[in-house]
């Protein structure tokens, strides 16, 4: 079937099923409408199945899917990630004493039970476990004797004032304030690092289960003179998912909302249900694929469902629209229900394939999480093809629509509409061009406002939260009470096996940490290099002139394994793989670009064939390449949607012009987006990125279905204003209540605890209203000047036409009754059979989207 706008076709009005020629319409309606009761049982099995598998689905995330993996940065991580156990997902644990420092027994005692119980805690990669209970956190010092060291909990701790104050002397021979101990020293901190996978079981790692588990060990010491303070990423999925529950809600907000527009437009209890019903079964459908696909839910994919079933609705009230007004001017609910397949079906399927576009090409992001929630909406839009294009118009047939409410709809129909009349201007040369300057000067402040648009995060802490969330404020505190952040961006030093034990090797990795500490945002550096220094002083009566790195490889061997010691994940046991870390203030996407850059440059000038300086690994290292993948992705994809949408608008228009006409609006509309987002100080990140595709996927829907029935009207001889009118006579009207209603589904999210989820709100809804204003007010307008030629005929101001287009050789038109006679001899699709002749009214020519006949 081939999507054409050529002709209006005449669609008869036919009372009884029976007078309706079941062999009429094309294959696919004929095999959908011929076997409706079949396709409904299978529909309803399906929904069971589905709908079992959905109750199963699972809701987690994973660290390793918010990696752009392909990335060179990333790579360069996944390649030495097991020598570099200490700088990948782990999380921080601070445990503050209400009434006084750490050095009091009460205090000590309820942080060994916190560290015991975390040790126990499934996913915990307990060999690289740090607190002050921990043996691996020790101190070293030098002596007349030689070296002298131990943990810095003393073995013999017992309580007693005597035991704390050995606590106090090793905690500073240590050197771990700022670090593992508050700089105050009224808190300590227990670093937790982890596995992505249960060593036993071999399950990924229940990041909700681990929450709950740390959420449960802060309740029990609630109120006991301890405070606990949990960041990191596991903590923040963590909290992402806890929010989902509350985010779910919003979902019955939205169904609730949508069906009070839809009823309120309708006034059909029957018809509404079976909207919002139809909608509710492609969600269903949509969760249970997404769990026979192996995929689950998280933070990100938890938005599908919500726009499956927004589209779903808007899609599912053009369908109620037609025939609506079928039923009302006396055609059967069976004959209705097909004639609005012919009329809808490849315009729906056009801008559900535009949809999928949108959705489609978030896969061209380099970032696994987008790339599966590209996979669950593509399905889900696959889904409406279905449920909506298909299922809906079926039940329909069965149930119909009010006569009351399809009665009233013919009245406004016919009625001269004072917002019919008010948007008519828009296709006068005067308002046209006011419209089209208008658009011109807002796009001009949109495209200098754009201009500020970031990449990445704009905000300290977790933007992804509340600025007011559990989370951020304990950010908030650990961030001020110690030297050392939570950001922490890495460079990987490779050479072959012991050459870090080189001298040259030392001094290159020193050069770069001096370098880094003087970048602005950096708030120091840590290595092997800078600790060496120390331990070789200590081995030299702890002179400060011995402060240095020594050229002698015994001595540096000597030093590092110190270092070692006390700080396993400086290196790997081959000593050929070590990272530099580099403590930052923040992560905001100015901070990164600095830090790369740097890097970048040291290590064009020091690389050599056997050492190399890598970028990069840490949570801070991780975010900038993914930055850099946003940045290089946002404008790729932005071609990507906008090439497969013109292409779509042509192949359904065959007319440039109208292709300019359709997307044009769109392209105002996303730069508006941009320009809101620098307004709102929202970056382009991995949340935020998708929003812009989502809504040129799915704003060129009022494009469709507003500029296909326009053009087939211009094309049977209707001037532009009429042709304009009547389109919004038959689908402006829903495009209207398409875009409302997407708004208002989305817009509930702005209430969201999780503040991306609120942001991706705001800009959708923006996206949704001011792509429906495009439609009904630009498309117009810039029709006036560029679709003028697709006029083929003229009409009178009766609104007679000829119709030979249709199949109509030669109609006789009754001049009393305005109605057009003609016998089934010259019948087209759907007319009763041959020997009936029948009267149909000028106000039933309804447009079609004409495809061949295949009977």
């Amino acid at each position: 079937m081939s999507i054409t706008t050529d002709k209006l076709e005449v669609m008869p009005v036919i009372p009884r099923p029976q007078d309706f020629d079941s062999r009429s319409g094309g294959l696919l309606e004929r095999i959908i409408f011929n076997n409706r009761l079949v396709l409904v049982i299978v529909c309803v099995v399906l929904t069971a199945v589905l709908g079992h598998q959905a109750s199963r689905l699972e809701i987690n995330a994973s660290f390793e899917k918010m990696m752009p993996v392909s990335h060179p940065f990333i790579q360069n991580y996944l390649q030495n990630a097991a020598s570099l156990r200490g700088l990948g997902n782990s999380v921080r644990i601070v445990v503050e004493n209400a009434d006084g420092d750490i050095y009091d027994a009460d205090y000590l005692a309820a942080l060994r039970d916190i560290n015991d119980r975390v040790f126990l805690v499934p996913g915990v990669d307990r060999s690289f476990m740090k607190s002050l209970w921990m043996p691996v956190v020790r101190w070293t010092e030098i002596t007349a004797e030689g070296y002298k060291g131990g943990a810095v909990m003393p073995d013999t701790y017992d309580g007693s004032a005597a035991s704390i104050e050995a606590l106090r002397d090793n905690v500073h021979r240590a050197g771990i304030v700022g670090s593992l101990v508050a700089n105050d020293e009224r808190s300590s901190m227990l670093f937790v690092p982890l596995l992505s996978h249960d060593a036993i079981t071999g399950n990924a790692l229940d990041y909700r289960a681990f929450r709950d588990a740390l959420e449960s060990i802060r309740a029990d010491h609630a109120g006991k003179g301890v405070n606990i303070y949990i960041i990191g990423f596991a903590q923040l999925v963590g909290d992402l998912i806890h929010g989902l529950i509350e985010v779910f809600t919003y979902f019955l907000y939205a169904a609730a909302i949508c069906s009070g527009l839809i009823l309120l437009y309708t006034r059909c209890l029957r018809s509404t249900a079976l909207v919002v019903t139809c909608s509710l079964v492609a969600v269903a459908w949509q969760l249970g694929l997404m769990r026979l696909f192996g995929l689950v839910l998280d933070p990100y994919s938890v938005l599908v469902p919500f726009l499956i079933f927004a589209i779903g609705v808007s899609h599912g009230a053009q369908k109620m629209n037609g025939i609506m007004q079928d039923i009302a001017r006396g055609t059967h609910r069976y004959v209705a229900a097909r004639y609005t397949f012919r009329r809808l079906f490849l315009a729906g399927l056009t801008a559900l394939l535009a949809d999928a576009v949108g959705f489609g090409v978030l896969s061209v992001i380099d970032i696994p999480v987008i790339r599966d929630l590209a996979v669950a909406a593509s399905t889900g839009v696959a889904v409406l093809i279905f449920t909506n294009l298909i299922l809906l118009p079926v039940l329909l047939s069965y149930t119909g629509v009010s006569h009351v409410a399809a009665m009233r709809s013919l009245r406004e129909d016919e009625g001269d509409h004072p917002l019919s009349r008010w948007l008519a201007r828009f296709t006068t040369r005067p308002w046209a061009i006011g419209v089209i300057l208008l658009s011109c000067v807002v796009t001009a402040g949109a495209l200098v406002v754009a201009a500020d648009l970031k990449i990445g995060d704009l905000d300290p802490g977790a933007p992804e939260l509340r600025a007011d969330s559990t989370y951020n404020r304990d950010n908030m505190y650990i961030t001020a009470h110690y030297q050392l952040s939570s950001d922490q961006f890495a460079v990987v030093v490779t050479t072959p096996e012991y050459g870090l034990v080189k001298f040259e090797t030392l001094l290159e990795m020193d050069r770069l940490e001096e370098i880094l500490r003087d970048v602005p945002g950096v708030q120091t550096t840590v290595s092997a290099a800078s600790l060496a220094r120390n331990y070789t002083a200590a081995g030299f009566e702890g002179s400060p002139k011995w402060i240095t790195l020594n050229r002698d490889s015994y001595v540096v061997s000597d030093a590092l394994n110190y270092v070692y010691d006390g700080n396993p994940e400086m290196f790997d046991d081959s000593r050929s793989v070590a990272p530099i870390i580099a403590f930052l203030a923040d992560h905001k996407a100015e901070t990164l670009d600095r830090v790369v850059k740097t890097v970048q440059a040291f290590a064009a000038e020091h690389d050599t064939d056997e050492r190399k300086f890598l970028l990069a690994a840490g949570n801070a290292g991780i975010e900038a390449a993914t930055n850099i993948a946003v940045g290089h992705a946002n404008r790729t994809m932005l071609f990507y949607v906008y090439a497969a949408v013109t292409v779509l608008c042509f192949i359904t228009f065959r007319s440039w012009r109208a292709v300019v006409v359709a997307v044009v609006p769109l392209v105002v509309t996303s730069l508006l987006c941009e320009a809101l987002m620098v307004v709102l100080g929202i970056g382009v990140k991995v949340a935020t990125l998708p929003v812009v595709a989502l809504g040129v996927g799915i704003g060129v829907d009022y494009a469709l279905y507003l500029l296909a029935v326009q053009l087939a009207a211009q094309r049977d001889g209707m001037p532009l204003t009429e042709a304009y009118c009547k389109a919004l006579v038959f689908t402006g009207k829903v495009v209207a209540l398409i875009g409302i209603t997407l708004a208002a589904a989305v817009i509930p999210w702005a209430w969201s605890p999780i503040k991306f989820q609120a942001d991706m709100g705001l800009l959708l809804a923006f996206m949704f209203i001011w792509n429906m204003l495009g439609a009904l007010i630009v498309i117009p307008s810039l029709a006036t000047f560029l679709l003028k030629r697709e006029s083929g005929k003229q009409t009178d101001r009766d609104g007679r036409q000829a119709v030979a287009d249709a199949g109509l050789e030669k109609p006789a038109v009754s001049e009393t009754t305005g109605t057009i006679m003609r016998s089934a001899d010259e019948g087209t699709a759907g007319e009763p059979p041959t020997g009936r002749t029948f009267e149909l009214d000028r106000h039933a020519r309804l447009p079609v989207m004409a495809s061949p006949r295949n009977d």
